[in-house]
């Protein structure tokens, strides 16, 4: 990664989400993160104070809208209210993970659109760009009417299995939706690729039904941007596992990992499941079957191009 000069132009804050994330990407750009706290009044309520002069700087916040979504969310909004009304320059909102996200569209009748109401409130709070990582549909971007920079986990997740030099793979989109990740995947690897084609009877269950590609004999690695109750990757390792798949891995960018999540990736079929830290993992949560991967290089690397205005597609 190219360091970053000390500019006291360019400043780096952490909410409560992420720090762990915050801080490696502080140490990797060789700037300290800058001076706040987060703390509630009795009620409940969320106070902010920055801690220091951001007067004309180009602030960054790193953020996750994670569990708890709403918490995370509100701070967000209250702290580029803050730095807003303290005259900062430019707000640049790092968002790893984008909460609500899989609410883009109107499935059903009467539905609300939270993506988009979501990026309502950020513009309205104030933000001039945001920074995400694989968000769950990239047409998100076009609820904005203010810069996005859209990074990809791909190449993290592949780079780590190149690693491995696993014999004889196939990459797997657990459904036809992530046909196009699977594939930019697949480009990289140099492998083939094979799909799982299930129907969702209702939110968060999956019915698998049959395998579209041929997988007998292979190495299997499944690719998705979400693992929530891991009901669709455990289902859809079993289903490749009974189809004479020799073995299977899974990976995905921000493990949600909520509800039976755990237990059912402990007790399926998968041999490793490969995540990245765009959302922190607790302790009961760290498996020995999850192995976590690190976003701040790519973020770091990217901050710097966004601040010197250099291009960041260029990462890729």
């Amino acid at each position: 990664m190219s360091s970053l000069y000390p500019d006291k132009q360019f400043k780096l804050f952490s909410l409560n989400s992420n720090r762990a994330l915050a801080e490696e990407i502080s140490e990797l750009m060789g700037v300290r993160l800058g001076k706040s706290s987060v703390t509630r009044f009795s009620d409940g309520e969320v106070q902010i104070n920055i801690e220091e002069s951001i007067r004309g700087c180009d602030v960054f916040v790193v953020q996750s809208t994670s569990n708890p979504v709403n918490e995370h969310l509100m701070e967000l909004l209250i702290m580029i209210d803050a730095l807003k009304r303290a005259s900062a320059r430019t707000i640049n909102i790092v968002i790893p993970y984008y909460g609500y996200a899989r609410q883009d569209r109107k499935a059903r009748s009467r539905e609300p659109i939270t993506a988009k109401l979501v990026a309502n409130l950020l513009e309205t709070a104030g933000a001039s760009r945001m920074i995400a990582i694989d968000l769950h549909a990239p047409q998100i971007q076009g609820f904005f009417d203010i810069p996005i920079d859209h990074l990809m986990g791909v190449p993290i997740l592949a780079d780590y299995f190149e690693g491995k030099n696993l014999d004889d793979i196939v990459i797997v989109s657990p459904d036809h939706g992530g046909v196009t990740r699977a594939r930019k995947m697949a480009d990289r690897l140099k492998a083939p690729i094979a799909i799982i084609d299930k129907r969702r009877p209702r939110p968060n269950v999956a019915e698998v039904m049959n395998i579209v590609g041929n997988i007998e004999g292979k190495t299997c690695i499944i690719i998705d941007d979400i693992i929530d109750t891991a009901g669709t990757i455990t289902l859809a390792a079993n289903a490749l596992v009974e189809n004479g798949a020799r073995e299977v891995y899974a990976c995905c960018t921000h493990p949600v990992l909520s509800g039976p999540a755990i237990e059912r990736i402990e007790h399926s079929k998968i041999k490793e499941l490969v995540v990245t830290n765009t959302i922190t993992l607790p302790e009961e949560k760290q498996i020995a079957k999850i192995k976590q991967l690190s976003v701040a290089p790519l973020l770091g690397e990217a901050l710097i191009r966004i601040f010197e205005h250099r291009s960041v597609s260029d990462l890729f």
